[in-house]
């Protein structure tokens, strides 16, 4: 019986992949290393992420006689002055320290010059799985070779392949948890729906008003940001945005508002706040997020797709000026009947950040963009 209970897909445990993977991920959020197997590969990893000087010489006692290697994306590549399509390997030296390794990763320019080579298939999954992690995007990787670790804890392993899978199967693993009526301050009345998935991750679908599902449903996608709908900041246009939406939603009847666990477009508060640094310091939004290894958006669709499905609502009309995200509702499977507008406020605090949206992202800003094109 034991046998069938953790078999390779058992409802119990899930599939053997699966569970491998957001072991890893687990593994990675408390900064602990995972071995990451590819045909001929095995590398030992660790992220970036609260490296100090400890855990550096304890890493590389563990890997000798490997030395590791410092594995970067190919964003955080070009932001070096490397041209690169894929992550990189780069070469560290005897003279480097957890803070020059961290300078390598966040700081918005480098004077120390590395030898980089293109990452394999192991260290470009463990870039992914770090990203799964919200962690920043760069490990140190170990070639073990053959190696075995005799006297060291259990170490997770987790096959490459199995990394790039991950998403997909995090989406369609959501459940619906938990649903009540929620008032609203404004008078608004709300149903709250909310979503979990196989890693613990908590999605909630907003429903306003009475809207009707046999037709084509008002929908915003709102990634959650903390800082501006918790705390009013007006760095963004978030909290704005969502209170517009919910209002635009009542006015027309009823709708949807889908509030994602995707703080920063998917980096994560920690990372969202290191970009504020990098935009302090003269970075625009976009150069910000590539400057530290990301893609300008690096929000999974799929998971606002799947709980529109779940709730029958499969045509929508999205409240967004961001004409990308009509495309990557529409590949995961939503047919986008219309777009409506929802422009908010500028202010002296937001005015730099809503021009790269406009400029630089392509965001449907009009009013915006009119006021740059004649600003008298």
């Amino acid at each position: 019986m034991g046998a069938a209970l953790t078999g390779t897909n058992s409802t119990l445990f899930g599939s053997k992949e699966h569970t491998s993977v957001s072991r890893g991920v687990a593994e990675f959020l408390s900064r602990r290393p995972v071995l990451i197997t590819a045909p001929n590969e095995r590398l030992l990893v660790l992220p970036v992420e609260g490296l100090d000087s400890r855990r550096l010489t304890e890493f590389m006692a563990l890997c000798a006689p490997s030395v590791p290697h410092l594995v970067i994306t190919s964003r955080r590549a070009h932001a070096l002055g490397i041209d690169a399509k894929s992550p990189m390997d780069m070469c560290l030296s005897a003279d480097d320290t957890a803070d020059s390794i961290l300078a390598s990763v966040t700081d918005a320019t480098s004077n120390r010059t590395r030898k980089a080579t293109p990452a394999g298939h192991a260290a470009a999954a463990a870039i992914q799985l770090v990203k799964l992690s919200q962690g920043l995007p760069a490990v140190l990787a170990a070639d073990l070779g053959q190696n075995v670790f005799t006297s060291e804890p259990e170490i997770i392993t987790v096959e490459a392949n199995a990394v790039g899978r991950f998403s997909d199967d995090a989406a369609q693993s959501l459940t619906l948890a938990s649903e009540a009526t929620v008032p609203l301050n404004s008078g608004i009345s709300t149903r709250f729906i909310v979503f979990r998935d196989a890693m613990g991750g908590t999605e909630v679908a907003i429903i306003v008003g009475k809207p009707d599902f046999t037709k084509a449903i008002p929908v915003r996608l709102h990634s959650a940001c903390l800082t501006a709908d918790v705390f009013g900041s007006r760095r963004c246009d978030c909290g704005d945005q969502l209170r517009l939406a919910v209002a635009r939603l009542d006015d027309l009847g009823g709708g949807v508002v889908l509030y994602l666990a995707q703080e920063g477009r998917g980096l994560g508060l920690a990372n969202k706040m290191r970009t504020y640094r990098l935009q302090e310091d003269g970075l625009d939004t976009v150069d910000a997020n590539t400057t530290l290894g990301f893609d300008d958006d690096e929000r999974n669709y799929r998971v606002a797709a799947r709980m529109l499905k779940m709730l029958k609502c499969t045509r929508v009309i999205l409240l967004t000026n961001n004409p990308a995200k009509l495309d990557r509702l529409s590949k995961a499977g939503i047919e986008i009947v219309n777009r409506m507008p929802i422009e908010a406020p500028i202010n002296a605090d937001n005015r730099r950040y809503m021009t790269a949206k406009a400029t630089r992202a392509g965001h449907r800003l009009d009013q915006l963009v009119a006021h740059l094109a004649d600003p008298s």
